[in-house]
């Protein structure tokens, strides 16, 4: 191998630790300010964003909506899954991680703003009917009526088909299944996370099933 490809192979290596260290560096802080809000220590893990990616249907038209984005690992999963980055529509309520989405994912619309209240955050964005929704809020720091809300009005957002795609670290459902009137598939555990998290996917259910 050209000694210069093996240059240009260690940096791009030191820029992505460099870049690892600092992601990881921003949500810890973000944790500390805002526990409640962030939910987590750390960025979600390439596997993981991969997996919640890998739901996604590039076919499928309309927006792909990612909820709660942080520094951007899902968002980087769904560009590679296939989903063009004018198609993406993020809502991140910490504004320092809406200066970085925007800074790294320029042609990315991000929107600061509440995503338990999706319909008046995205206002007109809210226009075309959604190919997905993609999630990455906390959500067991909410009440459940809270969780059966933000689903149901993801669902009015998107296509009949569309899937409503969470992870969680917990082995069950973060919006309760009692009683539900959706339908609702888990992955495998994703072990190389830390910690290892599950993705969950929630869709309506079909329309002659419905009736």
């Amino acid at each position: 191998m050209p000694e210069f490809h093996l240059g240009s192979i260690a940096k791009k290596n030191k820029a992505d630790l460099e870049r690892q260290i600092g992601d990881e560096a921003r949500f810890l802080r973000s944790w500390f300010e805002r526990p409640r809000a962030t939910g987590a220590v750390s960025p979600s893990g390439r596997m993981l964003a991969r997996t919640m990616a890998n739901y996604v249907d590039p076919a499928l038209p309309g927006p792909v909506i990612e909820l709660g984005p942080g520094t951007g690992p899902v968002t980087e999963a769904l560009i590679r899954r296939g989903i063009a980055p004018e198609r993406l529509v993020l809502i991140e309520f910490n504004p320092d991680f809406v200066k970085l989405l925007r800074r790294r994912f320029p042609t990315v619309t991000v929107v600061q703003g509440d995503a338990y209240a999706m319909r008046a955050t995205l206002g007109d964005l809210a226009g075309q009917p959604a190919a997905a929704v993609v999630s990455s809020l906390p959500l067991l720091t909410r009440p459940e009526p809270q969780r059966n809300a933000l689903l149901h009005e993801a669902f009015t957002l998107m296509r009949p088909d569309a899937p409503f795609v969470q992870f969680t670290y917990m082995p069950s459902s973060p919006v309760p299944l009692k009683g539900a009137d959706f339908q609702a598939q888990p992955s495998g555990m994703v072990w190389f996370n830390l910690p290892p998290a599950r993705v969950w996917v929630y869709r309506q259910p079909a329309r002659d099933q419905a009736a």
